[in-house]
């Protein structure tokens, strides 16, 4: 297998934080050398994804004597760990199902459509640094399809317009398009303790005039250090989010409504106070 998922470093400007450092490019930087808060919740989605590597692996790709007996081996020590119980079991089964299920959709479309797992995804060209794993690239004849594991059940994720899976698409891309006429890029989020799979679908020309309009100009600001703070959803995972001036002011500015008289704002604008 690939390098232990616990142990894999992440970039400056890493996929799974794009939705931050593209909103508010100087939030990269401020967060640099802060480490990662790990926490059971976040162990216990790096176990899932464990699981299911060596599950599809083992149910997907060639594997000889040794790699089985490595793959057995593997298996033992993440059914030892603490973690690991049987709501995991039938969630990674439903994610191992689902990406059999496309799998073998793509090659009912090509025989010789490929399956990479753990694929390493080189964004780079747009992005300094750029770089992540994908749980699972799919390649048949003119379609590319990057399906991503959420084990968590507290935030509903969607891929619809997700910034993590467009990089990652983009990325794949990037390492296959030698190869592989690839017009389309589909893009898809299993979260299995939700019963949730939403995908996107984007082509390979709308896909890289996001990159360049949108990506690479957002992520040249955030590797400075530059550009301006601003307030959103995407602080929600912000590490300095307690002591954000700007994220401080937006909230006064929605604190100045406090005493306001209902009767005498509009129905649009109690709408955004409320938002």
């Amino acid at each position: 297998m690939a390098q232990a998922h616990s142990e894999r470093t992440h970039a400056l400007l890493s996929a799974s934080k794009a939705e931050q450092w593209i909103n508010c490019p100087p939030s990269a930087r401020q967060q640099e050398g802060i480490p990662d808060r790990r926490s059971a919740y976040s162990d216990e989605g790096t176990l899932a994804h464990e699981l299911s590597e060596v599950k599809l692996r083992r149910r997907l790709l060639p594997c000889d004597s040794k790699e089985r007996k490595r793959l057995d081996a593997a298996l033992a020590y993440i059914h030892n760990n603490p973690l690991y119980n049987a709501e995991m079991e039938h969630a990674v089964n439903a994610y191992v199902d689902f990406v059999e299920e496309r799998f073998m959709a793509a090659k009912a479309r090509s025989p010789d459509a490929v399956i990479l797992l753990e694929e390493p995804l080189d964004f780079s060209e747009w992005v300094p640094d750029g770089y992540g794993t994908g749980d699972v690239v799919l390649i048949a004849d003119d379609v590319l399809e990057v399906i991503e594991l959420k084990y968590g059940k507290g935030v509903p994720v969607s891929a619809v317009g997700n910034k993590q899976t467009r990089l990652y698409g983009l990325g794949a891309w990037a390492g296959h398009s030698y190869l592989y006429d690839i017009r389309e890029i589909q893009m898809t989020i299993v979260q299995p303790r939700l019963d949730s799979i939403s995908t996107d679908v984007i082509s390979v020309d709308e896909l890289l005039e996001w990159a360049e309009t949108v990506v690479k100009p957002a992520a040249a600001l955030a590797y400075a250090g530059e550009g301006e703070f601003k307030a959103g959803d995407h602080c929600r995972w912000c590490k300095v989010k307690g002591n954000c001036r700007a994220r401080a002011d937006a909230n006064m500015a929605a604190l100045a409504y406090e005493f306001r008289d209902p009767a005498l704002l509009t129905l649009d604008e109690i709408g955004q106070i409320l938002h």
